[in-house]
């Protein structure tokens, strides 16, 4: 057991900030207070003058997948010979050993959302990933976890110079349609699918059976109707990732109660679409009662760098709890696993980051950070 002592605790669970002791137990939060006993035999963490919160989440990357010092060789992160690969699995594609998961932990980022690029209209199915195991094969948390899908200007882009359709957002549309249509057919076994289609269109299945959910990539208010007026045909759970422009259809959003992963942020205008791109945006949709979380879309921005968009956004006026909320349990909650992630509460998986300063301070520096009880540190690179 290790005991993690007289730092200042930011629980995330709503209690606010304490003075206190985290015990964990193997992978598990043993117990959490300001009057906690530590059991006989126990490691001690001296936490003085630290603030302990829980592990980060980053609820969009591309982590391992799309490498940062290669080019050809090291982009696995989209496959553009069709433009519609649900069978496609990130977790495949993955490299466990790459550069970007040392650099999460220096952040403070203990696991994050792996998914296929936006070059398709779906590119793939998306990975949990853990970013520190005994073994690689260990690094992933949940497989398959959601479908990533894309609407706008990637795809036209993409297929453009392929010659190739969807060269308009009519075509874009149709294409997610069509897939949903194939697939609730062969739910209903209106359809009988031959077992190549089967394994191309089961990832599609669970989506509409709310097994996982479309994580689609969208930017504009208007490709966001667009994917709102399909998930009132088909009926399932859609999470916003990007979301530019998201505050301009905020009422829409929450009246189909569809989450939003927000970001990059830390970034220029890179394309057009992305003309209203701005740390306001986290307070905007915060007072307009969306619910969002923050992401890096790594490596656009480093996934060492989530905390800093999250400070960001609170230098700009949204509120500091919810700002940390944005990475810890907002994150863990719009990406299902709120049950065991986000929060420093007993019971839950022992992912901790021990920071010198407060986590929204830029001069603050990681000391240790845990992930199911395994702990990183300064000295662990």
């Amino acid at each position: 057991m290790i005991a993690i002592t007289g730092g200042t605790l930011l629980t995330m669970d709503g209690s606010g900030a304490l003075q206190g002791t985290v015990v964990v137990d193997g992978p598990i939060i043993h117990s959490v207070g300001s009057e906690v006993e530590i059991p006989p035999g126990c490691t001690v963490i001296d936490a003085r003058g630290s603030y302990i919160t829980p592990g980060l989440i980053d609820a969009h990357t591309h982590l391992g997948l799309e490498e940062e010092i290669y080019r050809i060789e090291g982009d696995d992160v989209n496959e553009v010979h069709e433009p519609v690969t649900p069978q496609l699995m990130a977790a495949d594609g993955v490299n466990y050993y790459d550069l970007g998961f040392n650099d999460a932990l220096r952040g403070g980022v203990t696991r994050s959302l792996c998914m296929p690029g936006s070059a398709n209209i779906i590119g793939g199915q998306a990975v949990l990933l853990k970013h520190l195991a005994p073994q690689a094969t260990q690094m992933i948390d949940r497989n398959p976890w959601g479908v990533k899908a894309a609407l706008g200007e990637n795809p036209k882009r993409v297929y453009s110079e392929l010659k190739k359709t969807p060269v308009t957002r009519m075509a874009s549309a149709s294409l997610l349609r069509e897939a949903f249509y194939v697939a609730s057919r062969a739910m209903k076994k209106k359809a009988a699918l031959s077992s190549a289609e089967q394994f191309k269109w089961e990832p599609m299945m669970r989506v509409l059976r709310k097994e996982q959910p479309l994580l689609l990539h969208v930017h504009r208010a208007d490709d966001i109707l667009t994917a709102l007026r399909i998930k009132d045909e088909y009926d399932f759970n859609l999470i916003i990732q990007h979301g530019t422009e998201a505050f301009m259809v905020a009422e829409e959003l929450k009246r189909h109660q569809v989450p939003v992963c927000l970001g990059p942020l830390l970034v220029n205008r890179a394309k057009v679409e992305m003309k209203a791109v701005s740390f306001k945006n986290a307070l905007r949709l915060a007072e307009l009662g969306v619910k969002f979380c923050l992401i890096t879309d790594h490596p656009v921005v480093p996934i060492e760098q989530l905390r800093v968009c999250a400070a960001l956004a609170a230098r700009e006026g949204l509120d500091e709890e919810q700002a940390l909320q944005a990475v810890t349990s907002q994150a863990a909650s719009i990406i299902g696993v709120a049950d065991r992630l986000g929060t420093i509460t007993v019971g839950k998986r022992a992912d901790l980051a021990i920071f010198d300063g407060h986590p929204l301070e830029f001069r603050s520096r990681i000391r240790q950070v845990m992930v199911d009880g395994l702990l990183w540190g300064e000295h662990s690179e």
